[in-house]
């Protein structure tokens, strides 16, 4: 029987894209998404909960989530549920999710954009609305 796991979150950046290296060189950046939802209890009483994420990226996408997000920024984010699991200091068992994603869309647009490497080395330049993500 096939399975699925497959995630996607939209929402606001709440931490600034923090990107390293692997030990073979592969950049892996990673970052919190928080996702709100507004609903109305039985009471009449409006309330809004909110869902932090962490979200890992690699390679191209890495180095493009590093560039062009910041906290504040909005994106949507597309990927799988990853668990990992340690014991702390503590001898407490410590689990931690995170989404790994294959696919970040930037749903905001900063008035203006850092010119992608690719476009610098033909010489042209583009315009934020002509990035293709």
């Amino acid at each position: 029987m096939a399975s699925l796991n497959k995630v996607m979150v939209i929402g606001n950046l709440g931490t600034d894209p923090e990107m390293r290296f692997t030990p073979n060189g592969n950049p892996v950046t990673s970052f919190r998404i928080a996702s709100s939802r507004t609903y109305t209890t039985p009471e009449g009483e409006k309330k809004q909960e909110t869902e932090w994420f962490t979200v890992v990226t690699w390679s191209k996408l890495a180095e493009q989530c590093n560039q062009f997000l910041a906290k504040g920024r909005r994106a949507y984010v597309e990927g799988r549920l990853r668990t990992r699991s340690w014991e702390g200091q503590d001898g407490q068992k410590r689990f931690n999710t995170e989404i790994i994603a294959n696919r970040v869309i930037f749903l905001d647009r900063a008035g203006t954009a850092p010119i992608p490497e690719d476009s610098e080395e033909m010489g042209e330049e583009l315009q934020p609305e002509e990035l293709p993500f």
